[in-house]
């Protein structure tokens, strides 16, 4: 399940991802999103947040994922990843350099770090 983040900037799009991640959770929480900021803005951030609950993600929503990485290529500024899953932290950071914008990998005790670095 994904669920948006209350209280950032409007130019962050903040969302926490928990159980089993599927390309509807993409298309119906993500996506809208991520298009509503951009109506606002050239350029945004994103604050992706993987809960302690979290499982996996589906192959759908990996193809979302990397669509919607793909489609917005320029309109990513920053983006932070709070993560403790080894392979999720791992794979942002081997697959950073694809992106224009700058992407950061924090543990979960250090969220609020993340929190202070996507909105400064």
């Amino acid at each position: 399940m994904m669920t948006l983040l209350a209280n950032l900037p409007d130019h962050v799009v903040g969302v926490s991802a928990s159980g089993q991640i599927d390309a509807k959770d993409y298309e119906t929480v993500l996506m809208p999103a991520v298009d509503s900021a951009l109506r606002k803005h050239k350029r945004i951030r994103v604050l992706y947040v993987l809960t302690k609950d979290f499982e996996s993600f589906t192959a759908g929503a990996m193809w979302d994922d990397a669509k919607l990485g793909l489609d917005y290529l320029r309109a990513w500024e920053r983006i932070a990843v709070v993560t403790d899953v080894d392979w999720v932290a791992n794979a942002t950071r081997m697959f950073a350099f694809l992106l224009p914008g700058l992407v950061k990998v924090f543990f979960s005790q250090e969220q609020s770090d993340a929190e202070k670095w996507i909105a400064a």
